[in-house]
């Protein structure tokens, strides 16, 4: 399986923004959340992906936030 390091470059290759991960982990959220049978390999594979974006969004929100502290470090 690809490592979270390999999803993290290929989301900031394909320009993904915070909005669009985080609408796609909670659409990984829902489908893991709901009855619907899946096999364990695809279980598996929806988890890492959510925890990949997860990583991402917590990532871009710790820069984010370090962007604005900035910003009002300045004045």
């Amino acid at each position: 399986p690809p490592c979270i390091g390999t999803f993290l470059r290929r989301i900031n290759a394909i320009k993904m923004t915070y909005d669009e991960a985080l609408n796609r982990l909670q659409t990984i959220v829902s489908s893991l959340e709901s009855n619907e049978a899946i096999s364990i390999d695809e279980y598996k594979k929806k988890a890492l992906e959510a925890k990949q974006l997860l990583d991402f969004c917590r990532k871009q929100l710790t820069q984010i936030e370090e962007e604005i502290e900035g910003i009002f470090e300045e004045k």
